[in-house]
This record gives structure tokens, C-alpha cells and sequence, in this order.
């Protein structure tokens, strides 16, 4: 089967994938050369009459509900069109910090539309990669050959925007989601170009698996580690030590910066972000401490051979303290407890006879979906359906689901109310675009009760 990348970039509604919407949608496929294979897609999906987007968050997309109404997919008519044209079999999924962000807006709008939410990044042949911690290794290790961005305080920043302007790539307007496609790709041919050995190796290392023989806690052993959590003084890069099992079959890890007796002598001991969550699903930089031995690797990392065999020997002698990380995470919530069926993903898995049912609802047209009952196994699927009709199919409500539904939709409205007003006069306050301002304050004033 053919590989092919598809880089891809989403602009939201807001931060939180579980309450807040996907409003454009852009990307490119690409050969594994990165070279362009058809048109760009440039999608707007239409913000439905429950959400109140953050003010915040349109001043800078410049993306406003009422352009997504009239341009716009519904969620129903984008998920088909994604699962059939872009996520393709074989298909990589690319983009930039899309693990932690655009993959989870991209999961639950499959949830609200009964499409599988995992399958379309591991079925057939498909997967993913992140350039992001791909970015910040290469920063850390490889540097060579690419101008590095700093703050006007000197602090290190992997911002796209910023690295695209040093190393003079074009990227003519930053958070519009088809440009920040055309600079992902420019970027990611930069590192392929400039440090093939580092790219070739950690595209290799984005499958769950090939993480999980680098590290595991059958073989134990230092690794080295990019990832947001760790220090920018370091380019977020460390040498860390698996120690316990994590939820869902993930690891813990601790990061060999610190000696653990140094820190359990303080007063009050704090271990955040000594220990994180390594999940093997999430495309990791990692790489063996080989990496390290090549030019001045342990340097620019601020480490030494003796400081990790040091610091580990100290976590080793205290399995108390491993324990109780262990237990800590076991017992941690991993989300926010759900406030409804579309923020429930994670709650579960389905039953195959719901799945079965799931199939039914994404082909069932309008008329079949105004007498459609099934006969759902999982709680959370009858309040999905109605959902899913009242957004996408409204005129197959009945009269008591157009009531479910208007108490649910003015429910939501009125949790956010406060803050979205409050928010606008602020940004009215300080001088900023006045037609967006009002476009915000009609979409507000049209959700309202006639």
C-alpha cells in the first residue's frame, strides 16, 4: 500500500475539544518526498446555534460563525468527506502539536457523528507524526544548517510563525489553517534537508511499537526525551528513565535531570515534572543515548554520562517513591468527569452491536432518521442521536426532541454567556476589529429565545 503524508491544520472555536468546534479545516497530501499530490483542501464547517465560540479566539482566525453558516459544511457532511476523500488507507496524518490538539477536535467531531473516532489514524495502513517534538530534538541535537527563533527575552520558542520568518519560508498569514499547512510542509522539508539521519530515524520511531522496544520496563535503560514538559533552558530535551506501568498500557518516566535524594531532602519536595506520562501512541521524540555521543550531544543538553548513572542509581534505591507514583496516576482522573454524551468519548468503548447501529445512523437520510429508534446498548448513544439530528438533520426532530433540544442548546449558551460578554467588552475596550466585535455580538443575540 502507498504511503502518502496529509498535512493538515484546524482553527477552532476554542481551546477545549470536548466543548468547543472545529471552523476550518486545510490541508495538502504530499508524497514521502514532499511533493504535492493534488489541490489543497480548504474546508469551513458550520457552527451550530448551541456554541458560543471564544472571542478571543476569532479576533485571531478572523474566522467568524456567521462566515461558516454561509460557506460551510455541516459536521455530518465534513466527517463523510474526510473519511472518504482525506484519511485515506495508507494515509500519514501530519501536523503541529496535532496529538495534543487538532487529533482530539478530529476524534470527538467522528464522536458526534458516529464515525469511529479512532480509526481513521491506525485502519489500513493509516498513522500519524507530529513535527512538533520532531522539531524541538532537532533544535536540542541537530541544529545545524537551521536558524533558531528566541523571544525578545531570549528564551527559546518553537513557534511556527517565527521559525517559517528566520529561515525566510514563506508564510504570509500565520493561524489561517491553509497557511500554517503550507509552512508545516516547508518546515518539515528544512529538517528533512538539513538533518535526514535525525528525520528518517524519528519518522521510523512515530509507531507505538518501535517506542515500546526503546522503552519498556522488561529492559529498562535511559533515553533521551523531547517534549513541552521539559525545561526550554534545554530545548526541552532530557535524558529520562522508564519506571512503572500508566494507564492504558503507557509508562511512566523520570527525568535524570534531577537527583531524586536532592529533592526528597527538601522541605517540601515537589517531583512535577521530575515524572510524566510517556505515551506510546503519541509519536514521542525518543532516541537511544547513542545520539548523544555525536559532536557535542551531552553538552547542549546540559548532562553528563556520570550525572545520569548517578541520578538513576539514586531513583533505583527508592522504590517507595515509584510505588506512589504509580498509585498517583492509577488514581488520577485522565479527563474532566463528562457533562454530556458528545464530552463522554473517553468513558468507553462501544459494543459491536453498537457499532453495528453507529454504521446504520451515518447512512440513514433524512426521512429515515425522523422515525429512527435504535436500540442502543450504550447509555450515552440516544442522547448523541438527538444531537446529531438537531444539528445536522433538524427537520427530522419530533416536537419533544425539538424540546430535549432547545433545553440542552440554551443550557449550553448560558454556561458560557458571561464569559463571552465579558470577553467581547474587553476586546472592545482595548480597540480591536469592531466588525468582528458586532459579528460576535449578533450571533449571540440570535441564539437567544425569540
Amino acid at each position: 500500500m502507498e504511503q502518502t503524508f496529509f498535512f493538515y491544520d484546524l482553527e477552532t472555536s476554542g481551546l477545549d475539544s470536548r466543548a468547543d468546534r472545529i471552523m476550518q479545516f486545510a490541508g495538502q497530501r504530499t508524497n514521502l518526498d514532499l511533493e504535492p499530490i493534488g489541490d489543497p483542501v480548504n474546508i469551513l464547517v458550520k457552527m451550530s446555534e448551541d456554541t458560543l465560540p471564544s472571542p478571543y479566539a476569532i479576533m485571531v482566525t478572523k474566522i467568524t460563525p456567521q462566515s461558516t453558516l454561509t460557506d460551510g459544511f455541516t459536521e455530518a457532511e465534513f466527517c463523510k468527506y474526510v473519511s472518504e476523500e482525506i484519511f485515506t488507507p495508507g494515509t500519514i496524518a501530519m501536523g503541529y502539536n496535532s496529538v495534543r490538539f487538532d487529533d482530539e477536535f478530529m476524534r470527538h467531531i467522528f464522536w458526534r457523528c458516529f464515525y469511529d473516532p479512532y480509526e481513521w489514524q491506525w485502519k489500513d495502513g493509516r498513522s500519524k507524526w507530529d513535527l512538533l517534538d520532531v522539531v524541538r530534538m532537532t533544535r536540542a541535537l541537530r541544529p545545524e544548517g537551521i536558524e533558531w527563533p528566541v523571544t525578545e527575552e531570549g528564551k527559546a520558542t518553537n513557534r511556527l510563525e517565527l521559525i517559517t520568518k528566520l529561515n525566510k519560508i514563506e508564510h504570509k498569514h500565520a493561524h489561517d489553517a491553509m497557511s500554517d499547512v503550507e509552512a508545516l510542509i516547508d518546515v518539515t522539508r528544512l529538517i528533512k534537508t538539513k538533518q535526514p539521519q535525525l528525520y528518517n530515524y524519528l519518522f521510523k520511531m512515530r509507531e507505538k511499537r518501535a517506542v515500546q522496544q526503546l522503552i519498556n520496563l522488561e529492559k529498562p535503560q535511559p533515553f533521551v526525551y523531547s517534549c513541552g514538559q521539559y525545561s526550554s533552558e534545554f530545548e526541552k530535551t532530557s535524558v529520562a528513565f522508564p519506571i512503572a506501568p500508566a494507564r492504558n498500557s503507557n509508562v511512566l518516566v523520570f527525568d535524570l535531570r534531577y537527583n531524586l535524594d536532592e529533592l526528597l531532602a527538601q522541605a517540601e519536595p515537589k517531583f512535577y515534572p521530575t515524572v510524566k506520562e510517556l505515551k506510546y501512541n503519541h509519536c514521542p521524540a525518543v532516541a537511544p543515548l547513542g545520539v548523544l555521543e555525536q559532536g557535542d550531544g551531552w553538552q547542549k543538553i546540559g548532562l553528563t554520562k556520570e550525572q545520569i548513572e548517578k541520578n538513576k542509581l539514586a531513583l533505583l534505591a527508592h522504590p517507595d517513591f515509584i510505588e506512589q507514583m504509580r498509585t498517583e496516576n492509577e488514581e488520577r482522573p485522565e479527563f474532566p468527569p463528562a457533562v454530556d454524551a458528545e464530552s463522554a468519548l473517553y468513558d468507553g468503548f462501544l459494543d459491536p452491536s453498537d457499532k453495528t447501529r453507529c454504521d446504520a445512523v451515518r447512512v440513514a437520510k433524512l426521512n429515515d432518521l425522523a422515525d429512527f429508534h435504535p436500540d442502543f446498548h450504550d447509555p450515552r448513544l440516544p442522547e448523541l442521536l438527538l444531537h446529531y439530528k438537531a444539528r445536522n438533520f433538524e427537520r427530522a426532530l419530533t416536537e419533544s426532541e425539538r424540546k430535549s433540544w432547545e433545553e440542552y442548546r440554551l443550557a449550553r449558551i448560558k454556561a458560557k454567556q458571561n464569559e463571552y460578554i465579558k470577553a467581547i467588552q474587553q476586546l472592545a475596550a482595548d480597540g480591536k476589529d469592531s466588525f468582528i466585535l458586532e459579528e460576535l455580538q449578533l450571533w449571540y443575540q440570535s441564539l437567544l429565545p425569540y
